[in-house]
């Protein structure tokens, strides 16, 4: 009756809820540090948006998005025909491998990066090709080797998750030259407004290559503070969005999320702000590190990456019991390793002395 490949995908595991925490371990304070969601919460400008639309929820949201679709175009300075909404960026990723990815083709993606492109790959029925990374970086090089007649898409988390580490420019543009015509290339920009400025690529640019087939996924989740709403574009010339909308489901967002996506494009003060916290305080996480002698990758995103050299489970547990939530990595392949969002200032004080603590503790 299942299609017979889904017995080999292993689901995406969400960390576990502020409230999950607290009736599990009897805890009146936790602090979630574990899903790289935005510390500071949404724009008031966005909460009095939702307000205004909540008694409208009895209507079918606009299927097409109008005033955001005009709010990105306008911010971007892109046309409205590129514009492809989804769910969260992570629908955009399945729209675009439903669209071109069928049983026998194949999808090239790093080792470890972001899980979905490998489960709804698997999905699909293709093979997935893993490239491993090189010092916490993309290989390039390997992922081009990896390319043949079968291959229909490949990936570039830029910034990475979970590495947080980023492509540069110059390195993404010859990557690009390389790949052949016919092979979808996916640039997932979630973490986008944290890494913009200097080497870090400008994207929009690429999309309009007729030599090339790209496609660019960004996100409210993030810097914005819309992760519960779910709601991401992608963009890339026309003929790609139109085949990519093919395969949209209708009113894929609903009107709550689409009133705070424009309330937020509007409120770029406090995006800014935001955003400039999670980069202060970051210089403190890499201070502190030092100052215990842990290894960490260096990140253009809101979260680090931490080599403990230690059991990495005992870590988490030990900071679970004091009501401090992280990611454990192993499953990822990163033994002893463990991964952590920017907090407020008085969450990252907490993190800070509860994670001293269970160096002491676990040798």
């Amino acid at each position: 009756m299942w299609k017979e490949y889904l017995k080999d995908i292993i689901p995406y595991k969400p960390g576990k809820p502020i409230e999950e925490v607290k009736r599990e371990l009897g805890l009146k304070r936790v602090i979630k540090l574990a899903s790289n969601e935005s510390p500071k919460g949404p724009s008031p400008k966005v909460v009095e948006a939702i307000t205004a639309e909540a008694g409208n929820v009895n209507r079918y949201p606009d299927g097409g998005c109008f005033y955001l679709r005009e709010a990105i175009a306008r911010k971007l300075s892109i046309p409205e025909d590129r514009i492809v909404f989804g769910n969260g960026s992570d629908e955009i990723i399945v729209m675009a491998i439903r669209a071109c990815v069928k049983p026998g083709d194949e999808v090239v993606v790093a080792d470890p990066t972001f899980m979905i492109y490998h489960i709804v790959s698997m999905v699909e029925g293709a093979t997935v090709r893993k490239v491993p990374l090189r010092n916490y970086k993309y290989d390039l090089d390997g992922m081009l080797k990896e390319i043949n007649k079968k291959t229909k898409v490949v990936f570039i988390a830029n910034p990475d998750n979970p590495t947080g580490s980023y492509v540069t420019s110059e390195e993404l543009n010859s990557f690009i030259d390389k790949v052949p015509r016919d092979v979808l290339i996916f640039i997932d920009e979630a973490y986008y407004e944290f890494a913009a400025g200097g080497d870090y690529p400008q994207t929009l640019n690429l999309v309009n290559r007729t030599d090339r087939n790209i496609i660019i996924a960004r996100t409210f989740s993030k810097a914005y503070a819309l992760a519960g709403l779910r709601v991401g574009y992608g963009i890339a010339r026309a003929d790609v969005a139109d085949v990519i909308n093919k395969v949209r489901e209708p009113f894929n967002i609903n009107s709550i999320a689409q009133v705070a996506a424009v309330a937020a494009l509007k409120d770029e003060k406090y995006m800014a702000e935001s955003v400039g916290l999670i980069n202060s305080e970051k210089d403190k996480f890499y201070e502190f590190f030092k100052s215990v002698g842990v290894e960490y990758v260096p990140s253009k995103t809101n979260f680090i990456l931490i080599n403990t050299k230690r059991d990495s489970m005992k870590i988490f547990e030990f900071l679970l019991k004091r009501g401090v939530i992280i990611r454990e990595m192993s499953g990822w392949g990163f033994k002893g390793f463990v991964r952590v969002n920017i907090g407020l200032p008085e969450e990252n004080e907490i993190f800070f002395t509860a994670f001293k603590e269970a160096l002491g503790e676990i040798k």
